[in-house]
């Protein structure tokens, strides 16, 4: 491939598109937005289909496509776009299910392309210092805090409490992919899911993990948090107090704040796609995806109060 402009279409305009996606694309100089694909949103200035088998038969043109809809939905759209030979950038949670996207990694070696899996909260900016310290130091334990404000972040978004939203897992989930990237093999051992009792997927998680040498991590999901959020990472160490805060922007350790830049995890989502569909190559890490289907199975469900926007 050369280095051209990537031809790329995106599917599935909701807030996500608008708020990350359609800024790191206009900065970003390796693609050119060439088409849209929606059931209701729009992107002005190109051509807009609703739906993703609509715009490929239009637009014979494309290289890739990015697929922004709910996880319930991402199965059908990939599959349509690999077989038709097209790369394929997937939001996070990459599907529904660890089996699909097992499917789809092999549908993409089949036909030629790239799949990525973009867990996003891997990029951000402090999250490689956070790995470069742990992998230098003794851990001894080490705490998931993930607490933040459905209402506030997914405001009337009903396919997130569906079979398949995940729940609190949607943020959780991000967790979990700085967690498999800077800490041992881990593997759960309990888990509480509270699931309110009008709703199919859980707002709050409860986890203890052990790692592959026997190490405690516990993980504390709720998505009912007002005030201050809360995204943060730590771990006891022979070098200290290690504090990943801000959703993996900021390190701290014992106190002292040695790794804080601007978020720009986009941005460097789209330029690692740019990455592997110029080498030829696929970046699918199903391991965070693994721990949330692992908390179902494992997990206890406890039933609490209705929730209501």
């Amino acid at each position: 491939m050369t280095n051209n402009p990537i031809r790329l279409g995106i599917v599935g305009v909701g807030k996500i598109v608008r708020d990350q996606h359609l800024p790191a694309l206009a900065k970003e100089c390796s693609y050119q937005l060439a088409a849209a694909a929606s059931r209701h949103g729009k992107v002005d200035g190109i051509p807009n289909y609703p739906t993703i088998e609509a715009m490929l038969e239009a637009e014979s043109g494309l290289e890739a496509v990015s697929l922004c809809m709910p996880p319930q939905f991402r199965y059908d759209a990939a599959r349509t776009a690999l077989e038709a030979r097209k790369h394929v950038f997937m939001e996070k949670p990459p599907g529904a299910t660890v089996s699909e996207v097992e499917d789809l990694k092999a549908l993409a070696v089949k036909n030629g392309v790239s799949l990525f899996a973009s867990w996003h909260s891997r990029y951000a900016p402090a999250v490689e210092a956070a790995r470069a310290f742990l992998a230098s130091a003794r851990i001894s334990s080490a705490a998931i805090n993930w607490k933040e404000d459905v209402r506030r972040w997914h405001p009337n978004q009903e396919w997130i409490w569906a079979p398949g939203g995940f729940g609190v897992f949607d943020p959780g989930i991000n967790a979990l992919s700085i967690a498999t990237h800077i800490l041992p093999p881990m593997f759960i051992t309990s888990a509480v899911l509270d699931f309110p009792e009008n709703r199919a997927s859980p707002v709050a998680a409860h986890v203890v993990f052990r790692t592959s040498n026997g190490l405690p991590v516990t993980m504390e999901l709720d998505w009912l948090q007002t005030g201050p959020q809360s995204w943060d990472i730590l771990a006891e160490t022979d070098k200290g107090k290690m504090v990943l805060s801000g959703g993996g922007a900021k390190l701290a350790i014992d106190g002292k704040v040695v790794h804080d830049e601007p978020e720009a995890e986009y941005p460097m989502l789209y330029k690692r796609f740019a990455e592997i569909v110029r080498a030829g190559v696929s970046d699918v890490d199903l391991a965070p995806l693994q721990h949330v289907a692992d908390a179902f199975m494992l997990g206890k469900r406890n039933v609490v109060e209705p929730f209501f926007d």
